[in-house]
Order: structure tokens, then sequence, then C-alpha cells
């Protein structure tokens, strides 16, 4: 079968980090033989890769087309007007990527599903381009872009049309689907389909090691992930405050970045903190598997690969409980999960995990069950069911 990948979240030489986890997706999906697949994903419009622009320039210096572990991307541009158009962001995503759909089906690539991912506006754009098409579409939803966008009216709207006309939908996470569901979303239309964590690339490491290598002793906490408010990273700072005998490594860059370094000289504990910045996957597990435990204190969250990817290496995480994340600790190996997203709810838990440290090769063991093979078997069922239904986009207007 013929996919086409459509997402302004996957990686490109410019941002390899950004939407690692559709790439890998999409990645183990191939394996499996069944499918060939093209990727469509457009990229914000912006007249100057000049570095002083920040991020704004980095979508500047993408490339047209890249080929990427041997699949075809394009990267089409689209306006993207900050701040202001949340409203009109399907449009303007349609717009600019329609040219580059049809012009593939015209030069031969005839697809048979597109297969969308982030309800909005991804999702949304998605469907439009498909009912120009013909092509049946399955979106993916991730997190924010059901947790927080909804309680927007037009973006709301947006979603529920795009789910209406979707012939199928996929969540990471249960979490994800009851909030799917609550929105007005039929159940029997949405399967669950988790991520994976890739057991090769993140494994046990020799830990003394990689802990002389990087200068650490006593006590390591880790964070990984966007420096963003949603993060929490304030609220592990000021545990660590109250954590005399820990230090903490910070992985990650954002808009926060700044006000977390002041809030570290404020407390301080500046001495005790590294901010590392953005890191390529292939260096992240040497720094797990440095670590005592990975720390993740989101007030939202889709289903967080940070998590997987430390107990791979070995490392217990400590986790609010937000989204999917009760579903991936579920066990004493796997970490706690704080009763309580505050200062004390972080330092409680970690109390409770040192308290009874896990085998770290349980841990490993533990992560293990969640390959990928459950998903890409559970997409091949599902995309062998949508072609076989001879009206793939009917649906709401």
């Amino acid at each position: 079968m013929r996919i086409l990948t459509f997402s302004t979240l996957y990686p490109n030489a410019v941002l390899p980090n950004h939407g690692v986890f559709v790439e890998t997706r999409l990645r183990h999906l191939l394996e499996s033989g069944r499918v060939e697949a093209r990727v469509v994903a457009p990229v914000p419009w912006f007249p100057s890769a000049n570095p002083r622009f920040g991020r704004y320039a980095a979508s500047a210096r993408v490339s047209r087309e890249e080929k990427r572990y041997g699949i075809d991307v394009i990267h089409p541009r689209y306006l993207s007007v900050p701040k202001v158009g949340m409203s009109a962001a399907p449009f303007f995503l349609a717009a600019g990527a329609q040219s580059a759909v049809s012009g593939m089906v015209t030069r031969g690539y005839d697809l048979d599903i597109i297969d969308a991912h982030y309800f909005y506006p991804d999702g949304v754009a998605a469907v439009i381009i498909g009912k120009k098409l013909g092509k049946p579409v399955v979106i993916t939803a991730r997190g924010t872009d059901i947790n927080l966008l909804p309680q927007y009216a037009l973006p709301r709207r947006m979603i529920l049309w795009a789910a209406r006309c979707a012939v199928a939908l996929i969540t990471v996470s249960s979490a994800l689907k009851a909030a799917l569901t609550q929105l007005g979303v039929e159940s029997d239309k949405i399967t669950v389909l988790r991520n994976g964590v890739d057991t090769q690339l993140f494994l046990p490491t020799d830990r003394a090691l990689q802990r002389a290598r990087l200068g650490l002793t006593g006590t390591v906490l880790l964070m990984v992930g966007n420096l963003v408010p949603l993060k929490g990273h304030d609220l592990v700072l000021r545990a660590l405050a109250k954590y005399p005998e820990a230090s903490l490594l910070i992985i990650g860059e954002g808009s926060e970045e700044r006000n977390l370094k002041i809030l570290a000289d404020e407390l301080q504990i500046q001495d005790r903190v590294r901010f590392l910045g953005a890191m390529p996957q292939q260096q992240l597990p040497a720094h797990y598997a440095a670590a005592d435990a990975l720390v993740l204190a989101s007030s939202r969250e889709g289903w967080p690969n940070v998590l997987l990817e430390a107990m791979a290496c070995g490392t217990p995480v400590v986790a609010a409980r937000v989204g999917g994340t009760p579903e991936i600790v579920a066990a004493p190996e796997a970490g706690m999960l704080m009763t309580d997203r505050s200062v004390p709810g972080v330092l409680e838990a970690l109390q409770r995990l040192f308290q009874n440290y896990p085998d770290r090769n349980l841990t490993r063991r533990y992560a293990e069950r969640f390959n990928w093979d459950d998903t890409t078997r559970g997409q091949l069922a599902l995309f062998d069911r949508i072609l076989g239904d001879t009206t793939p986009m009917s649906g709401a207007r």
C-alpha cells in the first residue's frame, strides 16, 4: 500500500529532533515490507535565513526536498502568522501543501492513504487536501492538539469536522482517546496505538564510565524536553533547592531558558544545575545511563517518549500524573508517579523512588515491552480495513 505521511512535525536536516517520533513510527512501519511511503512535511515560510531571526530563520534554511533513511521528504512552504493566524492555519497549510501533494500524484505516486499527524492544523489541512484528491485520511492525535486546542471555539469546531471526515483516528494513549470521546467523537472510530521505544538505540551502557566522562558524582537527576512552561522545569529547580545532595542535568532548548537560569541563580543552586542545550538522540543514552532518575513534571502530555527512552537505558523515572504517563509508569520498576504536581510532590516521589530503588536491569526489561511491533501491526490492520472501504471520503462537510 502507498501512504503519504503528512505533518509539520517531522525532522529535517536543520531541526533533526523535530517530531522524531513521527519519523520513527514510519520507519518501523516501512520495515514490515508492506508499505511504500512519501512524506510531505510543510515548514513555515520566512523571507530570511539570517541566524539573527532565530527559529524563524531555521525554517528558511530547510531544503525543499531531502531524503531521510531512504524516505523522500518534501518541505513545501506555508504562511504562518505568529499569535494571529490560529484560525486560518489549516487553510494556509492546505494551500501551501496542495500543489506538492498533487504533483506527487501526477508524477506517479498514486497514494492510497494520507496518514496525518497532529490534529490541528495538520489533520484539518490533510482532510481538506484528501477531499480534493478523493483520498482517505487517517489522523493521529498526539497531545496538545486535543488537550489544549479544543479550548478555542473555532479550532474545536474544525477538529470535530476533521474527525467526522477522516476514515479513522489514532491516539497514542487511552487518555487521549477518552479526551477525544469527551469532545463528541465516536469511540468506535478511535484506535489506540501507543508510541514505542527504539531499544536498539536506547540501551544500558557502562554507567560508571559515563558518569566519569561527564564528571558526575552523587545523586543525578535528568530532565529532557523543550524549555517551555508546561514542562515544569521551574518546579524541579525549586525541588532541587530543597534536595542538597542532588544535581540536575537539563537537556533541551526553548523560550524559558533565560528565566530558568535566573531562577537557578536566585535559588543559589546554579552550581548544581547544568543546561546542556539541545542534543541529537544518539547522544542521549549516555546521559540517561549516567542519571539516577529522569524527572518529568509536565502539566500536559500525550505519550512522552522520554520516559521510555530513560527506562530502556535502565533509568527509572518520576513523572506527573498527566495524559498517558500512568499508562507508561505502571510498575515499581518503571519509577514513580507524583501524587501532586508541586514542589512537595516532586520531592515526595523522589523520596519514594530512592527508598525502593529498582534493579536497573528490571527497568530495562520493563521498557522492552514497549517495542514498535504492536504499533506496526495495528497500523497495518487499520490500513487494510480502510482500503476495503469503497467510500473512503464520505463524511461531513
